[in-house]
């Protein structure tokens, strides 16, 4: 991964508490398992930075090669990794996803 890249994420990670990384926008996700999280966030009553990795396909590959995760979207909470679709969902069926992304 270029420095470049890897000095991107973690200003997007220092500037905001809970940043996801995506296909799409949360306003207009563009694919399914973003538009899943997105969800789940908004249901979880999370206020959150999404990045749009279609954008930049410098940091689309960075991000998986930063968490060693093979597929977007990605979220962070206080720079740490949490995990994919199926994780933040199953976070968010056990309710711990709320506890976590209320700080």
């Amino acid at each position: 991964m270029e420095d470049a890249t890897r000095e991107k994420i973690e200003a997007l990670l220092k500037a905001h508490r809970i940043v996801l990384f995506m296909k799409g926008t949360k306003h207009f996700p563009q694919c399914g398992f973003s538009a899943q999280v997105a969800s789940v966030l908004q249901r979880a009553g999370a206020e959150y930075h999404d990045v749009n990795v279609l954008l930049d396909p410098e940091l689309r590959q960075g991000i998986k090669d930063y968490a060693s995760w093979p597929t977007v979207p990605q979220l962070y909470v206080d720079g740490n990794f949490i995990g994919g679709c199926d994780i933040v969902t199953d976070l968010f069926e056990s309710g711990e996803l709320e506890k976590l992304v209320a700080g």
